[in-house]
């Protein structure tokens, strides 16, 4: 798939570049297939010529989760969670899941692709982007164990009388929100939440629950996870608060002359490892803002566990 064409005429940070969104499929049959990987590149609309990933904000997967689940015989998950299947961004331009897992779809599955560009260092520009969008998948016929998605982010808690009240008490790990509106939440206690937060000057570490995100009713064995962070993080994992440790961990590369990340680690395993519903989870972020700045940062992770249900369903 390539997205419409994208003017770059100057500076956007992440979440602020010119978008696009079109709906694919990756055939027209009501058959089964399996995804097993996804790949986004910027490309110079008049020279064709791959540019850096500098361009590139994020690509986003939506599925229409009343179709998808209803084709598969499982209508009680319907709308139990945002049915976004996975992202791409800036420092994970690719990823493949562990060999013999994927995301099963029917080829007529309406698949919703948005991507977004970026533009962290380059003030004077005019140059008009494209992205191109590329899924890899499988036949149906062969045997693969199916991946269930699920998306776990930090919100952290912000005064909503007065979001950019400081200094902060960083002891109750609140944030001052980029803005508040989008990517803000309210807990059952009706405190105000925001996943998109701004970070001071030097190394602070971040944390929030996930376990409504979760939502385990059972124990689940996770065999992938792709994060998406921003310029400026360092690692980003999930802590088991029961057990006292770290059970994923992903280090993250940047830029070092100019804004950017050059790498962000995916969790991949085909043993896997168990989480469990009596369990207290955090996503943990540490980030290191070297730059002269406030900076806007967000920490997610899409979560894929073997599912068991829609196998037996499968097979």
């Amino acid at each position: 798939m390539e997205s419409p064409t994208f003017l770059i005429d100057g500076i956007y940070k992440s979440m602020e570049g010119p978008k696009a969104s079109r709906y694919i499929q990756l055939n027209q049959k009501n058959e089964l297939l399996w995804i097993t990987g996804f790949e986004i590149k910027a490309l110079d609309v008049e020279t064709q010529e791959e540019l850096s990933n500098d361009f590139i904000c994020h690509m986003n997967v939506d599925i229409n989760d009343a179709v998808y689940y209803e084709n598969f015989g499982l209508k009680n998950r319907i709308g139990k969670q945002y049915p976004r299947l996975t992202s791409l961004s800036h420092g994970l331009e690719k990823f493949d899941f562990p060999k013999g897992y994927a995301v099963p779809v029917h080829g007529n599955d309406f698949l919703y692709v948005t991507t977004q560009t970026l533009n962290h260092n380059i003030s004077k520009i005019n140059k008009k982007v494209k992205h191109k969008v590329a899924i890899s998948y499988e036949d149906g016929a062969k045997k693969m164990k199916p991946l269930l998605s699920k998306t776990a982010f930090i919100q952290l808690p912000f005064d909503e009388f007065n979001p950019n009240k400081q200094p902060l008490d960083h002891g109750s790990d609140q944030c001052i929100p980029v803005e508040t509106k989008n990517h803000t939440y309210t807990d059952a206690s009706g405190q105000k939440l925001s996943g998109h937060w701004k970070i001071p000057l030097g190394k602070m570490t971040y944390k929030s629950s996930i376990n409504e995100h979760l939502a385990l009713e059972k124990p689940m064995r996770l065999h992938f996870a792709a994060p998406h962070v921003h310029p400026f993080t360092t690692s980003i994992g999930i802590y088991d608060k029961t057990d006292g440790k770290m059970i994923v961990t992903c280090a993250v590369q940047n830029h070092k002359k100019t804004i950017g990340l050059d790498k962000i680690e995916v969790f991949s395993s085909s043993i896997g490892v168990w989480l469990f519903p009596n369990h207290d989870y955090e996503m943990v972020l540490t980030c290191n803002n070297t730059s002269k700045e406030a900076q806007d940062m967000m920490g997610s992770m899409f979560l894929f566990f073997y599912d068991a249900e829609l196998d037996a369903k499968i097979n």
